[in-house]
C-alpha cells in the first residue's frame, strides 16, 4: 500500500511541478486559466459555449480547450462561439494533467487570449486531484443531479473557488430543493459563492465571465477551508501538497481521501504512470 501512494504522490507531485510552471508562464502572457470539472451531462459545454459568445461580442481575446475521451463533438460545438477551440481527446485517461495541456497550449494558445477556458473530462472524481496551472477551478452541478451531489463528491466541491448550478430553467420540474444543495455545498466549502444559471432562460448567462475576468484582474479568489486544511496536513507528513493559483493552496491526500479512488460507475481508463501514448489531438478554429 505505501508504494502505491508513494507512487502516486510521485505522480502529483511532478503533475504540480509543471502546473507552478504553466501558471507562471500564462500569467507572465496576461492569460487567466478557469478549470471547469462536472459531471457528464450536466450542461458545462452549453454555458460555456454562451460565454464565449459573449466574451467575443464585448471585445474580450478568449480561448477554450475541450477535454474527452472520444469524439470532436464539444469542439465543434464551442467552436461555433467565433473563439479559437482546440480538442484534446484523452484516449481513455480520466483527467487532463498539468505536462498534457501544457503541451497542447504550445504554439497554438494565441498571444494576447486574456482567459483560457480548460472545459475537463467530464467526471467528478480523478480531475479534482489535478491542479492544471488554473487562476479559477469551477465545479458546475444541473439540478438534476440531485441535492446531495456536494456530499458525494466532497474533494470537487471542497476545493471549488466558485460553484455552478446549471438548468435552473427545469428546477422546479424536478423539484430541486436550492436551500438545501446550498447548505450542502457549505458544509464541505464553507463561504464559495454559488451562482445559478440556465442557457434556455438566458439566467446568469455572463457570470462566470464576470467572475474570471475579476480574477485576472487581481481579485481574489475564494480560498477553500479544505485546501488550508490539507496544506497543514501536508506539514506532518500526510499527503500532498501543491499551489492552486494566487493565494490558495491545497492537497491530494491519496492515502486517505477515498473520494479519489470511488469511481461511482464512471469509465476513467488507465491511470498516469501506465506507459500511455500521448493522447490524440485534434483542432478546431
Amino acid at each position: 500500500m505505501c508504494r502505491v501512494v508513494d507512487l502516486q504522490q510521485a505522480v502529483l507531485a511532478k503533475n504540480d511541478g509543471a502546473a507552478r510552471a504553466l501558471r507562471a508562464e500564462l500569467s507572465s502572457r496576461g492569460t487567466t486559466v478557469v478549470n471547469l470539472l462536472s459531471s457528464p451531462g450536466s450542461g458545462k459545454t452549453a454555458l460555456l459555449e454562451r460565454e464565449l459568445s459573449l466574451a467575443r461580442e464585448r471585445g474580450v481575446p478568449v480561448a477554450a480547450l475541450t477535454a474527452d475521451l472520444a469524439t470532436e463533438n464539444d469542439a465543434r460545438r464551442l467552436a461555433r462561439s467565433g473563439v479559437p477551440v482546440k480538442q484534446v481527446l484523452t484516449d481513455g485517461l480520466c483527467h487532463l494533467e498539468a505536462p498534457m495541456l501544457g503541451r497542447h497550449l504550445d504554439g497554438w494558445l494565441p498571444e494576447g487570449t486574456r482567459l483560457l477556458f480548460v472545459e475537463n473530462v467530464g467526471n467528478l472524481v480523478c480531475p479534482a486531484s489535478y491542479d492544471l496551472g488554473e487562476a479559477l477551478r469551477v465545479v458546475l452541478a444541473s439540478v438534476t443531479e440531485g441535492e446531495d451531489k456536494p456530499l458525494k463528491y466532497p474533494t470537487a466541491f471542497g476545493l471549488a473557488q466558485l460553484v455552478v448550478v446549471t438548468k435552473t430553467d427545469i428546477a422546479e420540474a424536478v423539484e430541486f430543493d436550492e436551500a438545501a444543495f446550498r447548505a450542502n455545498v457549505q458544509r464541505v466549502n464553507p463561504g464559495v459563492e454559488v451562482l445559478l444559471t440556465s442557457v434556455r432562460a438566458d439566467q446568469g448567462v455572463g457570470l462566470l465571465l464576470d467572475r474570471a475576468l475579476a480574477v485576472g484582474s487581481g481579485a481574489r479568489a475564494h480560498a477553500p477551508v479544505m485546501a488550508h486544511q490539507r496544506h497543514e496536513g501536508d506539514h506532518h507528513g500526510h499527503g500532498h501538497g501543491h499551489e492552486h493559483g494566487p493565494g490558495h493552496t491545497h492537497t491530494h491526500d491519496h492515502d486517505h481521501d477515498h473520494d479519489d479512488h470511488d469511481h461511482h460507475g464512471q469509465d476513467h481508463g488507465p491511470g498516469p504512470g501506465h506507459g500511455r501514448p500521448d493522447p490524440a489531438v485534434a483542432q478546431t478554429r
